[in-house]
């Protein structure tokens, strides 16, 4: 996810992308795959900005999202929120200030305010949700760490030093998804396997985990020229897996070079949708693929970097941020789910607008947005015009 560090750091976006931060529960092992030869790679890389597409400085936000405001105003910055079934919470990451300052797992109850941290409060965590028919939630967490304490003095005193540092993702090799109750209590480890495992949601059954790992690198011998990419790339081995909701009967879906990530179910869980980089970092593109893993389809070919998909729960379309504008602009842009019409442009607002999430009604939209009076990354939110998207998008 280099080209992500390069951009971000450029705006002083320091935002997790289900994207990453600079006595255990039983284990579970990975069936063996079905193949293991590559199942493509993004079909466009590039590192100058292109010229911007046809038709990009339309101007249908106010259109598509009225009502747009600012939900989380607490702590020095929050993202990557995601809706319950009832669409009545929201779990999301923010830093607030304390003797942590990694992002931890909150909920905001949408109808009171109410907000409550079910994360432990120590080491780092990301990419969390909640159970569709179940009061238990989801989240990736380091805080088995034994350095994890440590880890937090070591970033306050870089960050109180001011030393420059671009933004780049930790794939700290502790995360593991972890499940628990409504609370944040009573906590289960569920992937307990050596490497990054996290970017974990539930299908809408609440059967099955849809998640993202490098757990290969950790799992076998690394060739000499393997072991170099990986330690210059963590995420050069990352791909998607499906486990049960226990944990159990692992299976892996992808097996392309370089990193895959950031998947989620269709709302009727059907297809997965996810992001997946070039072997060489410097761009991404949307993909899609049946619940199974087969049927793999490229939907954008941007050659810069498209990443944060997410299905309308309509299943026509899928909206995602994009930086074809240039790499210091992330849009949000949205797609057929067959990619047979052009991208169309959701955003034009000054700021980066990144990981969009529909609620489970299809009529709101959040999303991770520096529009904030200060230019830290906050969670917006607002109403969401299905019918005029159906209209740009050629679906009616």
């Amino acid at each position: 996810m280099r080209i992500i560090a390069l951009t971000m750091a450029s705006l002083g976006v320091l935002i997790a992308a289900c994207s990453p931060q600079s006595g255990s529960a039983p284990g579970t092992a990975s069936s063996e795959p079905a193949h293991v030869e590559s199942d493509g790679t993004a079909g466009a890389t590039a590192m100058a900005s292109p010229a911007a597409p046809a038709g990009m400085d339309s101007h249908y936000e106010s259109e598509l999202l009225p009502n747009t405001h600012q939900l989380i105003t607490e702590g020095r910055r929050s993202g990557e929120g995601y809706f319950s079934a009832d669409g009545n919470r929201l779990i999301y990451q923010a830093e607030i200030e304390g003797d942590n300052p990694f992002y931890q797992i909150f909920v905001r109850d949408l109808l009171t305010g109410t907000t409550t941290r079910v994360s432990p409060g120590i080491g780092l965590t990301t990419c969390s949700w909640i159970h569709p028919t179940e009061d238990s939630l989801l989240f990736a967490s380091t805080h088995e760490d034994p350095n994890a304490v440590n880890k937090q003095q070591q970033e306050i005193a870089m960050r109180a030093s001011a030393e420059p540092r671009g933004y780049a993702w930790d794939y700290d090799e502790h995360y593991d998804i972890y499940q628990g109750a409504g609370d944040g209590s009573n906590l289960v480890n569920l992937t307990n396997s050596p490497g990054y495992d996290a970017e974990g949601s539930w299908s809408s059954d609440g059967k099955t985990i849809v998640f993202a790992s490098n757990r290969e690198a950790y799992n076998r011998p690394l060739s000499q020229a393997e072991q170099r990419l990986f330690d210059d790339d963590k995420s050069y081995f990352m791909d998607l897996y499906l486990m049960d909701a226990d944990g159990s009967n692992v299976r892996q879906l992808t097996f392309s070079p370089g990193y895959d990530g950031g998947p989620f179910f269709s709302a009727d869980d059907q297809q997965i949708v996810w992001r997946r980089f070039n072997p060489d970092g410097n761009s991404a593109e949307i993909w899609v693929m049946d619940a199974d893993g087969s049927n793999q389809r490229q939907l954008t070919d941007s050659a810069m970097v498209s990443w944060g998909p997410y299905f309308h729960p309509s299943g026509k379309y899928i909206i995602y941020s994009s930086n074809v504008l240039g790499h210091a602009n992330f849009e949000l842009f949205m797609i057929d789910t067959l990619g047979q019409h052009e991208p169309v442009r959701v955003t034009n607002t000054e700021g980066t607008d990144i990981l969009p999430v529909f609620s489970p009604d299809g009529n709101s939209l959040a999303w991770s947005s520096t529009r904030t009076p200060d230019g830290s990354s906050q969670i917006y939110m607002a109403d969401w015009n299905h019918e005029r998207a159906l209209e740009l998008l050629g679906l009616n």
